[in-house]
């Protein structure tokens, strides 16, 4: 683990490099918007899970102690939608997509967040948060719908950098849905009423349910704090989402929202826009029909997170070939091993692996430069190269192993799992069964159950029969 030094994030915020500085010491608050669960995530929802994953993860080998927030909206114009149209409720939709949601992020090594929290589980977070608004000014009641005067919060338009003057020309001639009760065409919507067949909640305004913006601001406030280090999502959020995030929360809690503010870039297709009229719409699952999620995660990180990103069958197909080469040259470092001798680590073999270090500490700077995964990248493959021009079989066994190492634990910081595990020999299974037998006589049935998990996780089932356990391979 490397000591916390000057990393630099990109703020939106600011639109410059800054340094970054944690609220509390040694600890990061992060919020990152995730996906409105009403069919399967496509690869446009892919990149900011991938990202802000690998940011958690180079945050974490750093040293700093991460708060990973990241939400499901559950309840939802198109969620409800989905619903009308297969004849169910909207929750069927939402726990059924959440779960599917969850199975590509595993596929892709997306880490859980310390917590996912569900948007129809904060309810009453958001009506206080609302009310606290109306109280101060900030919001108003007409028939039902609770609005937000935007004109009132001074800040409104300093993340996207957007002139309030210049939004009210742009809605002169557009008749917003709703926009003759509004007090200005600016303001947006807090909470509104039900309308036929919708999921409603109670409030003291009417039936209804919050608006999208209103639910981040609350979540984030009661998993994190009044004041978070970092806010993230695609830059299709910046505007209005995060700058309606921004003007609801500091109006409610009188201090600043989140220090660093932090967009990916847009995904195209072809570089075209992806859209499901033009038929180059993709699922995570369609390219998990084709390839293995790793490879969608090295195409993801081998362009910088602020830039465009280009998707395309031929842009794939180089990231399988480049992530293979990694992989070989783990797997034939893994056979190495299995031959080398024991014995003292010899000059020659420090002095490589103190090249290798010196290509961590590259890497380490690139990363530390706002997260620059392809420069990281490009030093993962200068390790590589050294390695495959320098190891033999006839090196020592700790020396192969430490070159090994040093690879896999650097990909492993970019979240990609370079060493395929080795497979489980009949006596280690025995082994462990033995173990599993010995732990329900002492009544450790947890310890039991673990390592039945364990062994079927590893493809290796059992069956507790009259003569005793048998295990066979699924």
């Amino acid at each position: 683990m490397e000591e916390k030094t000057n990393m630099k994030i990109y703020n939106t915020l600011t639109a410059k490099k800054e340094e970054f500085v944690p609220l509390e010491e040694g600890k990061v608050k992060m919020y990152v918007c995730g996906p409105t669960v009403y069919n399967l995530i496509h690869i446009g929802n892919a990149r900011p899970m991938i990202v802000f994953d690998t940011v958690r993860r180079y945050l974490e080998y750093k040293g700093y102690e991460v708060n990973y927030v990241s939400n499901f909206t559950d309840v939802d114009d198109k969620i409800i939608k989905a619903a009308n149209e297969e004849g169910v409720t909207a929750d069927v939709i939402s726990t059924r997509y959440i779960a599917e949601c969850k199975k590509d992020m595993a596929g892709m090594n997306v880490k859980p967040a310390t917590k996912h929290p569900l948007a129809t589980e904060e309810i009453d977070g958001m009506i206080e948060l609302i009310q606290t608004l109306i109280d101060k000014g900030y919001a108003y009641n007409v028939n039902g719908t609770v609005y937000y005067r935007t004109r009132k919060f001074k800040g409104y338009g300093k993340l996207s950098k957007k002139n309030i003057d210049d939004l009210e020309a742009g809605h002169r001639d557009i008749k917003v849905a709703g926009g003759e009760e509004k007090e200005d065409p600016l303001d947006f919507v807090l909470w509104k009423p039900k309308k036929e067949g919708e999921p409603y909640w109670e409030s003291p305004w009417s039936e209804g349910r919050p608006g999208w913006h209103t639910e981040c601001s609350v979540m984030a406030k009661k998993y994190l704090g009044e004041s978070i280090d970092i806010h993230a999502g695609g830059e299709d959020l910046i505007f209005p989402h995060h700058e309606n995030e921004i003007a609801q929360s500091e109006a409610a809690n009188g201090v600043q929202f989140s220090k660093y503010w932090m967009h990916n870039a847009f995904l195209k297709i072809n570089n075209v826009k992806m859209s499901k009229s033009l038929g180059n719409f993709f699922t995570v699952r369609d390219i998990a029909a084709k390839y293995d999620l790793q490879v969608l995660r090295f195409f993801m990180l081998s362009a910088h997170y602020r830039n465009p990103l280009n998707f395309s069958e031929e842009l794939m197909e180089s990231a399988k070939n480049s992530l293979e080469r990694i992989t070989t040259a783990a797997g034939n470092l893994n056979h190495m091993i299995d031959n080398a001798q024991d014995r003292e680590v010899s000059e020659e073999e420090k002095n490589i692996l103190a090249q290798l270090d010196g290509m961590i500490k590259q890497f380490e700077n690139a990363m530390d430069d706002d997260f620059n995964t392809a420069d990281a990248i490009t030093a993962i493959f200068d390790m590589v190269k050294l390695a495959n021009t320098s190891c033999k079989s006839s090196d020592s066994k700790k020396f192969l192993q430490d070159v090994l190492d040093k690879i896999a634990g650097t990909c492993g910081i970019l979240g990609l799992e370079v060493v395929s595990e080795k497979e489980l020999l009949d006596e280690d299974i025995d082994n462990l069964i033995q173990e599993r037998q010995q732990a329900r006589k002492d009544r450790n049935f947890a310890r039991a159950d673990e390592i039945r998990q364990l062994l079927l996780d590893k493809g290796i089932v059992l069956e507790d029969t009259r003569e005793g356990v048998r295990w066979k391979r699924s």
